[in-house]
């Protein structure tokens, strides 16, 4: 895979463009078991990176919205938020 970043290089998009190749390859289904074993890893190991930046901008987000008193102002997002 040529031009492959490491983990620590890449970026949530770029982790989410290779992901939803992944899925789309998985999902073709003509891939040999080895290679869709491979494929399923890789997906899973992205997964766990974007859940990872998903995350800490989160607790970003959280710190930005700090009240002067100290106190959060939070409120879960709802669905049709998501627009």
């Amino acid at each position: 895979m040529a031009g492959k970043k490491s983990g620590k290089d890449k970026s949530f998009e770029e982790a989410i463009n290779r992901l939803e190749n992944v899925v789309m390859e998985l999902e073709e289904g003509e891939l040999s078991l080895e290679d869709a074993l491979s494929k399923f890893e890789e997906g899973i190991e992205l997964s766990r990176f974007c859940t990872q930046k998903l995350t800490q901008a989160e607790e970003k987000v959280e710190r930005l919205l700090k009240s002067a008193q100290g106190e959060f102002k939070t409120k879960p997002l709802d669905a049709e938020d998501q627009g």
